[in-house]
């Protein structure tokens, strides 16, 4: 058991005076009832929401966001909107993202509060491989499956970027599969081969894949088997 705004304090990141405060403003409600009073124990896994956004001391949070074009993967941008402001939960300042996309790529974004856990997803040493749809401004020429295969040297490395797989979709459009996460990569791999991605949106990121039902903005919680698909196997 614990008490009620001893809970606040560590659930939503305020003192026990802010907490009393919430409390009196009749903002928190506990099992669907408003409680004013802050001594009042409840058990840690008590139905508690603030503002109607539910409180819980589980421990880190892992989210899949289906990432929507315009909006900056930081908590702060002086000219575009970022996606945390699209995310409606307590403590959202305290998630960060494992993996960033470009401003204008949308698809599967990661948040999550568990440190270890967005390591093993970005560190290039687990190869988490992602694969990303492209459009391209022009035609795919016969020979860039082959050059992405073999990896090239993009401008300002020093290594050449790791094999990576296209599957042609159409004229214009692939599937790429890549193994590392340099900086805007699929669009530096493209224009070394003289062509200028017009569109790109990532499906998956090693073997989770974006859920289809999910809406441009819209997010929701991984399932404990979509979380231990990045944690170490026994």
């Amino acid at each position: 058991m614990i008490r009620l705004d001893k809970f606040l304090c560590e659930t939503v990141g305020v003192t026990r005076t802010q907490a009393t405060r919430l409390l009196k403003e009749k903002r928190v409600t506990v099992n669907g009832d408003i409680v004013k009073s802050g001594s009042l124990k409840i058990a840690e896994d008590a139905d508690v929401e603030f503002d109607g956004a539910s409180l819980h001391l589980s421990g880190p949070r892992y989210i899949m966001m289906n990432k929507p074009e315009g909006y900056v993967c930081s908590h702060e941008d002086g000219h575009n909107p970022t996606v945390f402001i699209l995310v409606d939960e307590v403590g959202a300042d305290k998630l960060h993202i494992a993996g960033r996309l470009d401003c204008d790529t949308t698809g599967l974004l990661l948040l999550t509060d568990d440190g270890q856990w967005s390591h093993r997803v970005t560190s290039p040493k687990h190869k988490c491989d992602k694969v990303y749809r492209v459009v391209l401004d022009d035609p795919i020429s016969e020979e860039t499956a082959d050059v992405f295969s073999e990896g090239l040297l993009l401008r300002g490395e020093k290594t050449d970027t790791l094999p990576a797989q296209l599957e042609q979709v159409s004229e214009k459009e692939s599937l790429l599969t890549i193994h590392e996460g340099k900086y805007h990569q699929v669009k530096r791999m493209f224009a070394a081969v003289g062509n200028r991605v017009v569109g790109l949106h990532r499906e998956s990121v090693g073997e989770l894949v974006l859920d289809d039902s999910l809406e441009p903005g819209q997010y929701r919680a991984l399932t404990a088997e979509e979380i231990a698909l990045f944690m170490p196997r026994k």
